[in-house]
């Protein structure tokens, strides 16, 4: 959405809500910074100072990147590190490759049985830990065993057990098919079971490419290569990560004091003379939440479900039609994305024939005059008594999130519809998800968003199916893909529990989101820096960039 196309109350409400975004789009208003981000905060300036030495800032052998990503519960895959990509130190028994398609690790080999739910794997040998230690079938089985007990992220729900067939073999049995399971053996890095205690998570280790040196938290990760890594050797003996403020991120860039850095929008324009700007495709999405159900339910906790407005299709897929998604891409995020139709956009399990045109803002009228939502005196909408108006949520602190939900209230107002919008801790969307509408955040390598977000199994679960859908025949297609012997063969149900023809979880069907953007993740990178090919990074700007890490190279002398 360019300026010059935003009603002046819509754009003065961008400009006091969206910080820096609106920086990339009039060049003038800076976000404030929390005494955390403040980048003229000594802690700030000793951290570029300290980490960026003039054999750095030369190439040399090392490497500084602030490129985001520090995990709040530190370096353990048992409670979710590596989720998002490459676990630095420990390996996976799998891995996908730039195409995202799946390879052996750790493995060699890997057979799943006809009824889907035993896993036969067989291990390299002569794989050490960075210790020095041999990693043996008891370390996998030892890793799967404490992330099925683990009270982390980890979702090991399906897995009924692991045990050691030789020193080399692995059997891993779930409850049920559950063909998504392969995306764990890709993700969930291996831990030694001869070195794993209670502080595992602040000083890792396990037998991937590189090894922990130091962690300070709040301000910088040091790592090398380890030595008895089986794969290609790291180029780099030194790699050191920043953990800065957006500021503090840009201004290191433009005084040469990094080799990458992840950029917003609003810095993007100004590529440091040393550096090329990288913008990397991504399944980040954003979107809005519906309540699907009437109002006045409660859950076991008491916690209020179900929304009279959002509840009937005709404002969902009105607002699916009528809101214009190539002018959020262009207005809140700068150009630095693409509109949203789904969760795995261009990711082989994503259905492209549920989508609709958008920015269809007569056939959204249309669609409600049919459905008997009458223009109100006031503008909105009215239906039996009711007014089609609904209060939508966002995370306070995440100034996209709040120009989207800002410039998609703005679009819902032609069509008769009123967004009440707050900004809110964590807490308080978890407790009110159920009945507001919720702008969320997703995205992953793993049809098992799709299996979450649309199965009514999982309503009232996490923030997954917040809203309650349940469509049995959408049910159906989910459970056959999870029953099918392959991910290849998983496809078609994958597809049809968006847009089978007839119905669906998508835009076509029940449209029980309207998904807005996708970002595309933006890095300055040294001009000296080959960092190889890049994969449709997931949700989570940053980390993901590094998952051929081992790989890259320093092309300069």
């Amino acid at each position: 959405m360019k300026i010059a196309e935003l009603s002046t109350s819509s754009f003065i409400r961008l400009s006091v809500l969206a910080g820096s975004i609106v920086c990339g789009l009039a060049a003038c208003t800076q976000q404030a910074a929390t005494p955390k981000q403040d980048a003229a905060s000594p802690a700030a300036s000793q951290q570029v100072a300290a980490s960026a030495t003039p054999e750095q800032a030369a190439g040399g052998k090392r490497l500084v990147l602030a490129i985001k990503g520090e995990p709040e519960q530190g370096f353990d895959p048992v409670k979710g590190w590596g989720r998002y990509g490459n676990p630095l130190f420990q390996s996976t028994l799998l891995k996908r490759t730039e195409k995202l398609d799946i390879v052996g690790d750790l493995a060699t080999d890997w057979k799943l049985s006809e009824d889907g739910k035993t896993w036969t794997i067989t291990i390299r040998e002569g794989v050490k830990f960075a210790d020095g230690q041999p990693l043996t079938a008891d370390d996998v089985v030892f890793t799967y065993e404490q992330g099925k007990q683990s009270a982390g992220v980890l979702d090991l729900t399906e897995l009924e057990g692991a045990k050691a067939l030789s020193p080399t073999t692995v059997e891993i049995t779930l409850k049920q098919p559950h063909i998504t399971f392969v995306n764990s053996l890709a993700s969930i890095g291996i831990v030694p079971r001869h070195a794993y205690k209670d502080d595992y998570a602040q000083n890792p280790m396990g037998s991937g490419p590189f090894r922990f040196v130091n962690w300070t938290k709040g301000q910088q990760l040091v790592i090398e290569p380890n030595p008895h890594y089986y794969g290609n050797k790291p180029a780099f003996e030194r790699i050191t990560f920043l953990y800065t403020s957006e500021d503090a991120t840009a201004a290191a860039a433009r005084a040469g004091q990094v080799h990458m850095a992840v950029v917003t929008p609003a810095t993007a324009g100004n590529v440091p003379e040393k550096m090329n700007r990288l913008v990397v495709d991504s399944v980040d999405n954003r979107g809005i939440m519906f309540p699907m159900v009437p109002a006045g339910q409660k859950t076991k906790d008491g916690k209020a479900v179900g929304n009279d407005v959002t509840a009937d299709p005709a404002i969902r897929r009105a607002i699916n039609i009528g809101i214009n998604r190539k002018q959020l891409t262009e207005g809140v995020l700068g150009g630095y994305g693409t509109p949203a139709w789904g969760v795995a956009d261009n990711l082989p399990w994503d259905n492209p024939e549920q989508r609709l045109p958008d920015g269809d803002v007569e056939g959204a009228k249309a669609l409600l005059d049919k459905a008997g939502w009458k223009p109100g005196a006031d503008g909105i909408r009215v239906k039996n008594g009711k007014p089609a108006r609904f209060t939508m949520i966002y995370p306070a602190g995440d100034n996209v999130r709040q120009s989207l939900a800002v410039a998609v209230a703005d679009m819902f107002k032609p069509l008769g519809i009123q967004a009440d919008l707050g900004g809110k801790s964590w807490d308080e969307i978890y407790r009110e998800q159920h009945a507001s509408a919720v702008l969320f955040g997703w995205g992953s390598h793993d049809p098992v968003e799709v299996y979450r977000l649309y199965n009514a199994k999982f309503a009232g679960v996490e923030a997954y199916n917040a809203g309650f859908y349940n469509n049995e025949t959408v049910a159906r297609h989910l459970e056959a893909a999870q029953a099918a012997n392959t991910p290849e063969a998983s496809l078609p149900h994958w597809k049809n529990a968006l847009w089978d023809g007839t119905t669906g979880a998508g835009m076509k069907g029940d449209a029980a989101w309207a998904w807005l953007v996708n970002l595309q993740h933006i890095y300055f990178v040294d001009k000296c820096l080959d960092i190889g090919p890049r994969q449709i990074e997931p949700h989570g700007h940053g980390y993901p960039v590094t998952w051929n890490m081992q790989d890259w190279k320093w092309t300069c002398q």
